[in-house]
């Protein structure tokens, strides 16, 4: 009798993704360049945080925008003098790794720094896939509702950071704090949780300065 072997032949589909994703990690990390996925949903501020969180990082930062249309966001930025640069997926919901390893070729990074990849918005897709980040950053807000952690787990189970943006506005709102707490910290027991105000710029400062201590660690 001859023996009989099985070969799995499958294959993850996310498999070639996610190498290319470390392959834009390790060349970050050749220019000391810390990689932050920036996620949430659309209208949550995720510019507006980045302007904010300039304002404190003694980094340098640059900006990859991710969009399905239009570049709006990336003229804002780059009239501060902030490099940025353009990605419009033409109706997929997310950035993929590939896509970033192609940007990040045809950019000069000539100081260590912060590379802030402002994903597309979406509560969804943007968590599926890794794009060769060092930090999931998610940007929630208030006027959302505090049922999102419930809803979207994914997104805020694999954040290692998540921004509680728009507090200023808490007065006029039905938001439950404690319900939201809850509701992250039954999927992500420690990830740090910062309140902030894009209008008073209330709390960017502490964010700056965890991603710079990230950074240190690169």
């Amino acid at each position: 009798m001859h023996d009989i072997r099985k070969i799995d032949l499958r294959e993850g589909i996310l498999d070639e993704n996610d190498h290319i994703a470390e392959h834009v990690k390790e060349h970050m990390e050749s220019h000391k360049v810390l990689v932050v996925n920036e996620m949430g949903a659309p209208g949550v501020g995720k510019t507006t945080t980045l302007k904010n969180i300039f304002k404190h990082l003694s980094l340098k930062p640059y900006v990859i925008e991710g969009d399905i249309e239009s570049d709006l966001d990336t003229k804002d930025l780059n009239s501060l003098g902030v490099e940025t640069h353009q990605i419009n997926t033409y109706g997929a919901c997310h950035l993929d790794a590939p896509m970033i390893e192609h940007m990040t070729h045809h950019m000069s990074f000539d100081e260590p720094g912060v590379l802030f990849i402002e994903n597309i918005g979406n509560l969804v897709c943007p968590a599926e896939f890794s794009i060769g980040e060092h930090v999931k950053m998610l940007i929630s807000t208030v006027t959302e509702g505090s049922d999102k952690p419930y809803k979207y787990p994914l997104a805020f189970e694999k954040a290692d950071i998540i921004i509680l943006n728009k507090v200023d506005l808490i007065p006029y709102l039905d938001f439950d704090e404690d319900f939201f707490m809850k509701g992250v910290r039954a999927l992500n027991k420690d990830v740090p949780v910062f309140k902030v105000s894009g209008k008073t710029g209330e709390g960017f400062a502490e964010v700056a300065a965890w991603l710079e201590e990230k950074a240190s660690n690169l």
